[in-house]
Parts: structure tokens; C-alpha cells; sequence
């Protein structure tokens, strides 16, 4: 069994190695960016000062690590879910999804609460807004997002509403209010939609609602 610090323990000693044997290459630029995400890792580099193979091969001395590094192709990269695009002034960002991904969300017609359906979109669409797209990337993973619900059984109209409900949030300019110190939380199982009628009762309480699900695959 894995304990649960051996995570922690693995990033304390990468962060040690990459203070110890990458720090002085982004001092030096023969770097110009290093940025990681757990072992993922995104170079850009200064092709006057070296080259792929030589960070390759610096690398591979490294505590006999072993890494197989992917270059960028007709100046594209792909970084966790982003398509990264060389332009000749400037880096243009686009959502990326791997080509085995299934697209599959808690089905609409589910029995589960709406929040849990709609938690998958609700981070698709924050996404959506929050990366640096252009206007075209911007419509084209809109468009991406309405064909996943659909192929869930979403209501098009539920996205949009959705979508609205978001856009209202990110441009609101009044600061929200401050959450009350008494509030209370409790958790209700979810059986079915008339468990609504039941929560709906602490709606204007300082009671919040959280939902859990029993009809699991078991």
C-alpha cells in the first residue's frame, strides 16, 4: 500500500532538483520559460544558446532520470489540456482534448442532483473564459461544449442559461456580499427530484444544501 505522504515526498525532491540543475539555465536564458505540472514539463528555449537534444541529453544526467520530451510540430505543442501555437509575435492558446477522450458527463436524464449534472459544464465554461482564446477558439469550444451536452442529453437551453449565469458573475462589478458567519451546511441524500420540495424549506435560511448520491454502480 502507498503511503499518503510518498506525493509530497516526490515533489519536495523534484522541486530540489530543478533548484539544483535548472534554475541556473533560466538565469543563464538558455532557457527562456520552464513551467510543470506534477511530471508534466513545457520548455521554451533560445535556439541560439541550444537545442532540443542538448536539453535531452543535460536532462537524462540527472539523477538518471529518463524523460521522452515531445517537440512542437509546425509550431504547435500540445501542454495538459492546452494547444500551444507559435505565432511570429506572440503564443496564441487553444483548448486541447486527447483524441481517446469519450466526452461522457453525468447523463442528463441521471438521477442525480443538477449541480452534479451540470459541474462538468460549469468547469468547460469557466475554462472557456478565463484562458486567453481568441474569438474564433472561443466559438469553436462553445460549439465543442453544446455537442458534449447534447451527446448527454442536455437541453441546449440549460448551457445557455449556464453560460449567462457565468458571463453575470465574471462581469459583475459590485463586490459580492459577505458570507455570514453562522451559516450552516447540511447534506441530504439524493433519491429522487422530490427531495427538492424538502430543501427548497431552507432556501432563504442560513442553512446551505449539499447533496450525495446512494444510487451508486454497486
Amino acid at each position: 500500500m502507498v503511503s499518503p505522504i510518498s506525493g509530497i515526498m516526490a515533489e519536495i525532491f523534484i522541486q530540489h532538483l530543478e533548484n539544483s540543475f535548472i534554475k541556473h539555465l533560466l538565469d543563464s536564458k538558455s532557457i527562456t520559460f520552464y513551467a510543470r505540472y506534477v511530471d508534466d514539463i513545457c520548455i521554451i528555449y533560445d535556439s541560439s544558446h541550444t537545442t532540443p537534444n542538448a536539453i535531452t541529453q543535460y536532462a537524462n544526467t540527472i539523477h538518471n532520470i529518463q524523460i521522452n520530451p515531445t517537440t512542437e510540430n509546425a509550431g504547435q505543442i500540445n501542454f495538459l489540456d492546452l494547444k500551444i501555437t507559435r505565432k511570429t509575435t506572440n503564443l496564441e492558446i487553444d483548448i486541447f482534448r486527447k483524441p481517446t477522450i469519450t466526452n461522457t458527463t453525468i447523463n442528463y436524464l441521471s438521477n442525480h442532483p443538477l449541480e452534479h449534472k451540470l459541474a462538468a459544464y460549469r468547469y468547460y465554461i469557466e475554462r472557456m473564459y478565463s484562458l486567453p482564446l481568441n474569438k474564433e477558439n472561443q466559438l469553436k469550444e462553445w460549439t465543442t461544449i453544446l455537442e458534449i451536452a447534447r451527446s448527454n442529453n442536455f437541453p441546449d437551453k440549460i448551457l445557455i442559461r449556464l453560460r449567462q449565469q457565468i458571463l453575470q458573475k465574471i462581469n459583475r462589478t459590485t463586490p459580492p456580499k459577505e458570507p455570514k458567519n453562522n451559516t450552516k451546511w447540511t447534506t441530504f441524500t439524493y433519491v429522487s427530484p422530490q427531495i427538492r420540495k424538502i430543501t427548497n424549506l431552507f432556501r432563504h435560511t442560513n442553512v446551505k444544501i449539499a447533496f450525495k448520491c446512494n444510487n451508486k454502480i454497486s
